[in-house]
Order: C-alpha cells, then structure tokens, then sequence
C-alpha cells in the first residue's frame, strides 16, 4: 500500500473494481478539501454510483443525492442532477494540471456551483486546467479507476462501497 504522510489529509476509497488511495491537496483547495472531509466523515459518499464514466478521460462520481444507492431519492436516471443539502463552492482554481489521477470538482457552467460531484482523470486533460477546482490526487489504485465501467449514462455503474479519511480508519 502506498505511504499514507498525511492520514488527516488522505482518503481511502474502497470501489466495486478495488481500492484507490487520494492525497488530499488543501493547501490548493482548503474549501473543497474541507468539503471532502466533511462529506466522507458523514459516510455521504459510501454507495454512490460513478454515473458518467468517458473513455480516455474521466470518471464522475459524487452525487450523493441521487446517486447513492439505497438513498431516499437514489434515481438512476437523474444521477449526476443532484448534490449535497449544503452551499456550493466558491471556485479555488489553481496552476495544478489536470493529469492522469487529479481529483477536481465538477460544476455547472456557473464556476462557483460546486458541491459534492467529482471526477478522477483517466489521462491528462489540460483544457479542464484553471477552470475546475483540484482537490487531489490518486497515490494509489488508478488500476482500479480503469477498471470501472464506461457509459454517459453508466448502464451497469461502478459504486464507490466506503470513503473515509484515512486518520479516522
């Protein structure tokens, strides 16, 4: 298993395909990096569809409103459509490079409309640089990532099983 420096600062994602290890960035992003806490230490995430998976470049997870199997109002059909009960984002774009197992937050076309969604870079994509909040980076499992079923929307979609903050495992 990958060195965890900075358990208060790394999240353990356990996935239907294995498990991915996240170094947390909140020097880059303190909002967003406190809102991945916050979520995760709320066992928000645990169960939540990755509902629009693209080939050669990322997979979207993280709407914890109707993505999240078992959840009151978890709809497939409107996964992606929805979020957390809490305020969106102020944007936090930096100079970090959307590379191969950036974690960045997804929003609408508003740059301040982020809240629980993210997605993890299969491949570099610097057209995302600047204009999406990064929050992480993958240090471990990007094999898994691979391995998670494609769709736009995902017939058949991987579940993200556990998301915790490594300090609190």
């Amino acid at each position: 298993m990958a060195e965890i420096k900075d358990p208060e600062n790394t999240i353990v994602m356990e996935t239907t395909k294995g498990k991915v290890v996240i170094q947390l960035l909140p020097d880059l992003a303190p909002g967003h990096v406190a809102r991945i806490k916050e979520l995760a230490r709320e066992g928000a995430y645990d169960g939540v569809v990755f509902h629009r998976v693209i080939e050669d470049f990322m997979a979207q997870t993280g709407d914890v409103k109707f993505g999240k199997t078992g959840g009151k109002d978890f709809n497939p059909a409107r996964a992606g459509m929805g979020g957390s009960e809490k305020p969106d984002l102020k944007a936090e774009f930096s100079n970090m490079s959307h590379i191969r197992g950036t974690c960045s937050m997804a929003r609408s076309q508003n740059p301040n409309s982020a809240n629980s969604q993210f997605f993890i870079c299969f491949t570099d994509a610097p057209w995302l640089n600047r204009q999406y909040s990064v929050w992480g980076q993958v240090i471990e499992g990007m094999d898994n990532i691979d391995k998670i079923e494609r769709g736009e929307p995902v017939r058949n979609p991987d579940t993200i099983t556990s998301f915790k903050v490594a300090a609190d495992l």
